[in-house]
């Protein structure tokens, strides 16, 4: 089955309200170095419903990075299981695994990632060009984003000629011009300044609620997990 045709079957996207978006049972990490077993995480379950906005805290070390990773597919669990709707996402092959994640997922990462050779319009037009979206509604629907984040003036500049609230801008216009059903955000504002971070976080809200997308935000900064609707703990490997 085409990857498109089994999207379509699943109806990932569609408008139920009802549900749950994205939910994990039993989610177990455990990386092996040698003869080494590390564990990471062990039996988390949770689930984020549709408009929902989730902090996870937890000190540096604590395996929030590795949970946003599991929940967008970008690493495999040890054991358990990570569900978008009722698919199984790790169970997936690797191009449906990556077809999903870009209909589904829109990522925030604390270092941006933007693409260094591409302009601000580029770095946001991509998401779009790998689904197959033409390069002209691809580039009209980004300026559409990055005038939103009040960047349409510096749509032909590169990441090195941004500040680095304007390149997180960037990354945030990346992450919702698809429209996505979640964002997974990883220390969204852990490197910019007071008056940056709340400038961010103020434009992640105000478009999220304008598409209606739901957050999962791993962080150690409780302002900015204190905004979210719910504030879950990782310790230990264990989430509360």
């Amino acid at each position: 089955m085409k990857t498109e045709t089994w999207l379509n079957k699943n109806n990932i996207n569609n408008a139920d309200k009802t549900g749950s978006i994205l939910s994990c049972t039993a989610l177990t990490k455990v990386y092996r170095d040698g003869e080494r077993h590390i564990p990471v995480l062990e039996d988390i379950n949770f689930s984020v419903s549709p408009g929902e906005q989730v902090a996870i805290v937890g000190r540096s070390g604590s395996g929030k990075t590795t949970l946003i990773n599991l929940l967008g597919g970008l690493e495999a669990p040890t054991q358990g299981d990570v569900f978008v709707r009722d698919v199984t996402l790790n169970r997936l092959s690797e191009s449906k695994r990556g077809l999903l994640r870009n209909r589904v997922f829109g990522f925030i990462f604390q270092f941006h990632h933007l693409l260094s050779e591409f302009t601000a319009l580029e770095n946001v037009c991509m998401p779009l060009l790998i689904r197959g979206t033409t390069v002209s509604d691809a580039r009209e629907m980004s300026m559409n984003c990055l005038e939103k984040v009040s960047l349409e003036h510096r749509y032909q500049h590169k990441p090195s000629q941004l500040s680095g609230g304007e390149r997180q801008r960037v990354a945030i216009a990346r992450a919702l011009v698809t429209k996505p059903l979640c964002i997974l955000a990883d220390e969204p504002t852990g490197n910019l300044d007071n008056k940056s971070a709340d400038q961010v976080y103020e434009l992640m809200m105000q478009l999220a609620e304008e598409v209606g997308t739901s957050f999962v935000v791993v962080t150690h900064d409780m302002i900015l997990a204190e905004r979210m609707h719910r504030i879950l703990h990782l310790e230990k490997g264990r989430l509360s």
